[in-house]
């Protein structure tokens, strides 16, 4: 976007400045010391079940305790995913940029030790990398890439991962973001029952592979893991998700106080003129369209988790996520429905270990694509 153009643009928040970026370098490799306490500093049994549900999986492994019992595990443990509880900056936290909105695009994580009932976690995070990118959507965007090590209570590393948030001119992605524009002009979509018989099948026949093994030997390139569905989406299943996760800035009362008061660009007033945190974009439309979105959207570590709960429905309980990786490529805006597909893309053994590569692919209720990514995960040998 030009100088004239930015000049015409009436502001709201503040954007993108060489000084913030130049405070943001300085921060490159230098381990975070002071952030956000976690969702979970334990994979409780409760812990567990909460975010498991919250991303609509209710496999037994993690949630009922009795089935974990007679697995060879002995006990519950915590769907790969669930570290996203476990600490802040892999979910989104990003420093830097006051006023400049986050947008939680991708993550790459390898996974080396189950997550265990009443592992206690701990992390360490750093800033790895910022790069630039010209966007339609917003103008210029910095794609910030954080790195995080996982714990347990032994000291042993269960996992290490990137995530990257996108950050965007909120005043730019407002006036010129085009991505949209022909769902904003679209009549709101109402689903006729119909319709709604026809999605809820795959809830119906969605399979949890469990304790039949599925071995090595059985496994071949081309095969296609069976689709499972996300959706249609509600606000209301944005928050269950939250419930298990978190969230990054939902505080109540004198927490909320505390947190604004710290860190005053998070207070972005709402119609009543009192400050609220930016997460509401995930709930209020009117918000939503702020940052560009045409309606309230859902949780971008939501959409990494739908993906690793179609890998551990497929690969049952003797199989293991070894390595995931996903990007995201559009907003799921309230009323979309996710197709989450997968194939079998070639199979080896590294270290003894046998290896399943895997391509993943979603796309909404349009054949829009909404996330791809790539995984690894481990097989037993007959």
């Amino acid at each position: 976007m030009s100088k004239s153009e930015l000049d015409g643009i009436e502001r709201q928040f503040t954007g993108i400045t060489e000084r913030g970026l130049e405070d943001l370098r300085s921060r490159i490799g230098v381990r975070i010391e002071d952030t956000l306490e976690p969702w979970c500093h334990e994979a409780t049994r409760d812990n567990i079940r909460h975010y498991a549900h919250g991303i609509g999986d209710d496999n037994p492994l993690w949630c009922d305790p009795d089935y974990a019992a007679t697995t060879p595990y002995k006990g519950t443990i915590a769907p790969p995913s669930f570290l996203f509880a476990c600490d802040r900056i892999i979910s989104g936290y990003v420093g830097g940029l006051p006023g400049v909105h986050a947008m939680w695009a991708g993550a790459d994580f390898t996974w080396h030790k189950t997550i265990r009932r009443n592992d206690a976690l701990r992390t360490e995070a750093w800033l790895k990398d910022l790069i630039p990118h010209e966007t339609r959507f917003s103008g210029m965007a910095i794609q910030q890439i954080y790195h995080v090590n996982f714990y347990n209570q032994h000291d042993e590393l269960l996992c290490e991962a990137d995530s990257w948030c996108f950050r965007t001119d909120r005043d730019i992605a407002r006036e010129r973001g085009t991505k949209y524009d022909a769902v904003k002009a679209a009549a709101p979509k109402v689903y006729s029952d119909a319709e709604l018989v026809e999605i809820y099948r795959h809830y119906a026949q969605e399979e949890v592979r469990g304790s039949r093994p599925r071995y090595f030997e059985d496994v071949q390139a081309g095969d296609k893991i069976p689709t499972i569905v996300k959706g249609p989406m509600t606000v209301t299943g944005f928050i269950a998700y939250a419930q298990g996760w978190g969230g990054l800035y939902i505080r109540a009362n004198k927490l909320n106080w505390r947190q604004i008061h710290k860190h005053p660009g998070l207070g972005i007033k709402n119609r009543f003129g009192i400050p609220d945190c930016p997460e509401r974009v995930h709930w209020e439309s009117e918000f939503a369209a702020t940052v560009g979105a045409p309606e309230a959207y859902d949780y971008g570590p939501e959409r990494f988790s739908w993906l690793t709960h179609h890998l551990t429905n497929w690969m049952g309980d003797a199989g293991f996520l070894r390595q995931a990786r996903a990007q995201i490529r559009r907003h799921n805006p309230v009323g979309d429905v996710l197709y989450i597909n997968g194939s079998v893309t070639g199979k080896r053994q590294i270290n003894g270990e046998n290896i399943i590569d895997i391509e993943q692919r979603a796309e909404n209720q349009d054949g829009e694509l909404s996330i791809f990514g790539t995984a690894q995960v481990r097989l037993p040998g007959k």
